[in-house]
């Protein structure tokens, strides 16, 4: 989970529904939203949750997570929310934070690694970012669509109730399809 405190609520409802389809979930918090309150609530109560829901210790910092993939494989990685600024990181092989190390050390086993993105600027800046990371064989996102296109027209958020789907077709190699949602619409 990255910093789109906005988005924080919406990611954790999928979460709650992968622990409870059987999946074991390994949280991995950015330090951002692990440690900053927001008007959004409370660092940490949100880590707290994360925890509850799924019953081990939240990953939050680099040292960490760098083992994740070769020496503790995942079967796939979700990084929900994905903050426009971390996927610009992971697009660059940036790794300075939780998530995006966890992301460079994931990437190591070409395993799936599924985006769900809630970015104000992924339209402008960060489209390159997107293009790039769909090139990557073992990347994929979450369906998307403008979130408010009159008042953020470049801002793209993802239909968060698509993860499970997006997961399922990723661990058979797919992207979910469509790709880019209708504004407004949030249903494939």
């Amino acid at each position: 989970m990255c910093g789109s405190f906005c988005t924080a609520r919406a990611a954790l409802e999928q979460m709650r529904a992968l622990v409870r389809d059987g999946n074991e979930v390994v949280p991995i918090l950015s330090e951002n939203l692990s440690t900053l309150d927001t008007r959004f609530g409370k660092a940490s109560e949100l880590v707290a949750e994360v925890e509850k829901i799924c019953k081990r210790k939240a990953i939050t910092n680099i040292v960490d997570a760098e083992p994740l993939g070769p020496k503790v494989p995942l079967e796939a990685l979700i990084i929900a929310p994905c903050t426009g600024n971390s996927l610009a990181k992971i697009a660059a092989g940036i790794t300075d934070t939780s998530v995006t190390m966890a992301a460079k050390a994931h990437a190591r086993s070409l395993r799936p690694m599924v985006i769900a993105l809630a970015s104000n600027d992924a339209l402008c800046v960060g489209l390159s970012n997107i293009a790039t990371l769909m090139q990557k064989k073992s990347v994929y996102f979450v369906p998307l669509s403008q979130d408010s296109p009159e008042f953020k027209p470049n801002s793209l958020v993802c239909d968060y109730s698509l993860i499970p789907r997006t997961l399922e077709a990723a661990l058979s190699g797919k992207q979910l399809q469509p790709l880019f949602l209708p504004a407004g619409s949030k249903k494939v």
